[in-house]
Order: C-alpha cells, then sequence, then structure tokens
C-alpha cells in the first residue's frame, strides 16, 4: 500500500505520495483553500486515501527550533485526529523543521524560475517529510 506525504499550511497542503514498495517519494498536488479552511482540505485528503489506497499518512508536525509546538502545530494535532475518523487510517506525525528551506535550495539548485519555486515549495515539502519517513523505516 502507498503512503502519502501532507505539508499543512493554512492556505496550502502540500501532497506528496510513495510508489508501491514504499522506496520514493514523488509530488503529487498542491492543493490551495482558502485560508484556515481546514474542512476543505480534511475532504480533497480524504478523496486521495480513497483513491490511492493509502495505509499511512506522513503529516508534517511544524516544531519551533527549540523542539516547543506553537499554534500552527496544534492545528496539525487536530487535523490529525479529524482524519484519523474521518478515513480511518494511520496518521504519523513527523518533524518538518527547515523543510521548507531544504525545498526551496533544492528548487534553487535546479534553477527553477521564482514563480515556479513558490507554486510548488509545498509539495517538494511533502515530499522531503515522505522521503523522511520512508528513509527511516528501510
Amino acid at each position: 500500500m502507498k503512503k502519502l506525504g501532507l505539508d499543512l499550511g493554512n492556505k496550502t497542503l502540500g501532497i506528496a505520495i510513495s510508489d508501491e514498495l514504499n522506496f520514493l517519494a514523488r509530488g503529487l498536488d498542491t492543493y490551495r483553500f482558502d485560508e484556515k479552511d481546514f474542512v476543505s482540505a480534511l475532504e480533497y485528503t480524504s478523496t486521495l486515501v480513497s483513491q490511492y489506497n493509502i495505509d499511512v499518512v506522513v503529516l508534517g508536525l511544524p516544531k519551533n527550533m527549540d523542539g516547543s509546538q506553537g499554534e500552527q502545530a496544534m492545528i496539525c494535532q487536530d487535523f490529525k485526529k479529524e482524519l484519523e475518523l474521518k478515513c480511518n487510517v494511520t496518521v504519523v506525525m513527523w518533524d518538518e523543521r527547515l523543510t521548507s528551506r531544504m525545498a526551496s535550495n533544492m528548487m534553487i539548485n535546479q534553477n527553477l524560475k521564482r514563480k515556479k519555486r513558490k507554486q510548488d515549495i509545498d509539495k517538494m515539502a511533502a515530499v522531503i517529510i515522505l522521503q523522511g519517513y520512508l528513509d527511516s523505516k528501510s
């Protein structure tokens, strides 16, 4: 079964998916929603879980650099609970510190234009989150 990686923001949801062997993560989509309309993000994620036969969702947990959790981390914890209830799927929280910076640096190194980087930063962060989880399991 495949795994899904998520990078949840206030207006975007970066999404990555694993291959069948759970070896590689690839970017799937960046879902855009009205600010803090997490119900919409939850519905969209629910359709992906069903469509791709997902058994584990890896959700980025935005910790502060000192390891503490702020408001966005609490939002992600709530999203995790709602997703588990709605989809009957395991949701793993994954430390996402610096993933957006890593994603940005990777895209700069690939010489992607600023507009393309802005469009894909959340999807690339989701790839980094999911790949980190997959690597930890192998």
